[in-house]
């Protein structure tokens, strides 16, 4: 039972993939729903300090070296894409939209691609966690939900 919980913890802190994945692998797995539920918040939040504080610094770092430069200058262009689109619609609402763009499931938005568009709009850190809290449970509720409508499907 802990490698399952250990497995799903690690899913939660993959980019892309995060809790969107994760929760829905726990119910898999028949992992009782509220463990699962933070456990997967905990693996999802716990690299988003370390994204504000130092993704952008090693992105800029290493966008023109041989071998990274290439991947490392497609995340900083997706993560300026992101900060201004949200920049855009948000207006002042900065801190609804970073919720909202982290908490919606779907690819491409999350913990990771939000924090680094937050760093890169420079964004205060307290600001940036809270806003990524809030997301990523609320894409934790929706994912949930998603999960027990979509096995429930199968099942039947």
């Amino acid at each position: 039972m802990l490698t399952k919980y250990l497995i799903i913890f690690l899913i939660s802190m993959v980019p892309l993939i995060e809790l969107r994945g994760a929760i829905p692998y726990s119910q898999f797995l028949h992992l009782p729903v509220v463990p699962s539920f933070i456990i997967c918040i905990i693996g999802n939040m716990l690299p988003v300090p370390i994204i504000y504080l130092f993704a952008r610094k090693v992105l800029e770092w290493g966008k023109d070296k041989p071998v990274i430069g290439k991947f490392f200058t497609f995340c900083l262009e997706k993560g300026e894409k992101g900060g201004q689109k949200l920049k855009e619609k948000a207006g002042n609402g900065l801190f609804i939209a970073l919720m909202l763009f982290v908490g919606i499931p779907v690819p491409g938005t999350g913990a990771w691609t939000g924090t680094l568009a937050a760093s890169i709009l420079d964004m205060d850190f307290k600001s940036t966690v809270l806003a990524a809290m809030s997301g990523v449970l609320l894409a934790g509720i929706l994912m949930m939900i998603i999960s027990f409508l979509g096995f429930d499907v199968f099942l039947k």
